[in-house]
């Protein structure tokens, strides 16, 4: 079994409940094995059931989490890319709010792939990668995606160790089947020879430095 982040096969049981969780040895990446992920049409009867929109005053409070800390590392009048947006697209409305442009992108309610021959000043994720069946995949697409000096901005809750991830709320969605750790931000900022920043519990901005 490959880690679907950095492909490595070094990876051990982490944690048992409804689902086994496995810990990638290289990249440090959480996951659910292929055989215990929900399909296509599963998640999206969960995420059909969300009921987020630009006119939730506490849906925008709540991605305001990425959208300060993005907003303050970009220049005036950028163009960007919000993955992942979901049923109703709020990111990329906040960002236009105040000046720049933005294709969004998801799999099942946004999925024109035109935007990925575009390139970006930034990108941003949000509560978008625990949902990934492939995540080594969709970041390096996004990276490619990004300009020189460009950001890319990701919010999803990290894991800590062991004895929290037991009582975590989060692992209790099926729809997550992928949880990273700061260590694995720093893998993939290694990698990528980035800039991480680390700017809140749950979110980390990647500064692309050629």
């Amino acid at each position: 079994m490959n880690c679907p982040l950095c492909e490595s096969v070094e990876n051990t049981l982490f944690f048992q409940d409804q689902r086994d969780y496995y810990r990638c040895s290289n990249c440090q990446l959480v996951f659910v094995p292929p055989n215990q992920r929900l399909s296509l049409i599963e998640q999206k009867t969960f995420y059909d059931k969300h009921e987020n929109s630009p006119d939730d005053i506490y849906y925008r409070r709540f991605l305001n989490r990425i959208f300060l800390p993005l907003s303050e590392s970009i220049e005036p009048h950028s163009h960007g890319l919000d993955f992942g947006c979901g049923p109703g697209p709020t990111l990329s409305v906040m960002f236009t709010e105040i000046g720049h442009s933005m294709a969004i992108y998801d799999p099942l309610y946004a999925p024109d792939t035109e935007c990925f021959q575009q390139r970006y000043d930034f990108i941003s994720t949000s509560e978008v990668m625990e949902h990934c069946h492939q995540p080594g995949e969709e970041l390096n697409r996004l990276w490619f995606c990004l300009k020189s000096n460009g950001t890319l901005g990701i919010m999803t809750k990290r894991v800590i160790d062991k004895n929290a991830f037991a009582n975590w709320h989060y692992k209790s969605d099926p729809t997550h089947i992928c949880f990273f750790s700061e260590e694995t931000f720093q893998w993939l900022a290694q990698l990528w020879q980035a800039t991480l920043i680390i700017a809140d519990k749950d979110v980390v901005l990647l500064k692309k430095t050629a």
